[in-house]
């Protein structure tokens, strides 16, 4: 083995630790947070991804801002200039990011379908329907149609957003 693949491999276990450990952080905090609910008290829930970062794993924030702004510059190639910068956008619209991120990484097999039916199933959960044009104040979406049915465009999209978390995320092996 060489020099090169040695580190290599040496980096890729350290952010396995890392991913571990911060799994093992997310579950300590899950189970505290039950423990508070059930004894009453009022405890912070940290901000997505927060335990995630202390332990050195994968910022999901701001994974899910680089998905964000590349979803953005896919919208004006193809003529939409409504979306805003990750800064301007919408609460909503962010922990949408997040969430898609947060499904990738634990689906790194699903395909870009399943990630659009991801998208789609909490985005009617929450209460959006289908529309002819997207009107956030409405929570009208025109993309809320089987992955099969999107225009390429729309494909485009999802698999652009896999690849970013691919590449952003924990290296697997």
């Amino acid at each position: 083995m060489t020099k090169e693949t040695a580190r290599h491999r040496d980096e890729r276990e350290e952010r396995e630790d890392k991913a571990a450990q911060a799994a093992q952080l997310e579950q300590e905090m899950a189970s505290e947070a039950k423990l508070d609910e059930e004894l009453g008290n009022e405890a912070p829930t940290p901000p997505p991804g927060q335990a995630l970062k202390a332990a050195g794993a994968p910022d999901l924030e701001h994974i899910a801002r680089v998905c964000h702004e590349a979803n953005r510059a896919l919208c004006q190639a193809f003529g939409d200039e409504t979306q805003l910068p990750w800064a301007e956008a919408p609460e909503w619209q962010r922990e949408s990011s997040v969430k898609g991120v947060q499904f990738a990484l634990s689906n790194p097999d699903a395909s870009p379908a399943a990630q659009h039916e991801a998208w789609m199933a909490d985005k009617l959960a929450n209460g959006w329907r289908k529309g002819a044009v997207r009107d956030p104040a409405r929570k009208v979406h025109n993309c809320l149609v089987p992955y099969d049915e999107m225009p390429p465009e729309g494909k485009a999209k999802d698999h652009v957003f896999r690849a970013i978390v691919r590449a952003l995320g924990p290296v697997t092996t």
